[in-house]
């Protein structure tokens, strides 16, 4: 924990990414933010409207995340006292889009129970765990990613 805690200050590069704390959260980050878009993508639900923003939010997050992983993994950061703090504010924002396309999504999936339960809303529930899930690991990385700007 001490060497964890040590290396706040400090923006690694590498497989570094893969061993310190926010950083560790990007591999988890994308593979639940990639079942959300597996998930809602293979379902067919009305309204189209709440669905489209999930799938606009877990394609924009994925593909960013995704690129934030390289940007670090290269070390184009130089480590940077700005590349901390766009990584704050990144995770922040994606967080807050997190949460609003998972609330939107519990909201359509409770309206479309029905007994038996269908495919669909099988998917749906499933989708609506995996994205409540990425919420929390963006805000989770939000928070570390804000301790180790301010250390900076």
């Amino acid at each position: 924990m001490a060497s964890n805690t040590a290396l706040m200050g400090h923006l690694p590069s590498g497989l570094g990414i893969c061993t310190t704390i926010p950083d560790i959260l990007y591999v988890p980050e994308l593979i639940f933010g990639g079942l959300v878009w597996i998930l809602v993508a293979c379902t067919y639900v009305m309204p189209h409207n709440p669905q489209g923003w999930v799938m606009c939010v877990s394609v924009f997050c994925f593909v960013m995340t995704f690129i934030w992983l390289v940007v670090f993994a290269c070390g184009s950061h130089h480590n940077s006292s700005g590349w901390a703090a766009a990584d704050f504010i990144y995770h922040g924002i994606a967080a807050f889009f997190y949460l609003s396309a998972s609330v939107a999504l519990a909201k359509v999936t409770l309206d479309m129970k029905s007994d038996p339960p269908s495919k669909d809303y099988k998917l749906d529930i499933s989708a609506v765990v995996f994205s409540y899930v990425a919420t929390l690991l963006y805000f989770v990385h939000t928070i570390l990613s804000a301790i180790r700007w301010k250390s900076f």
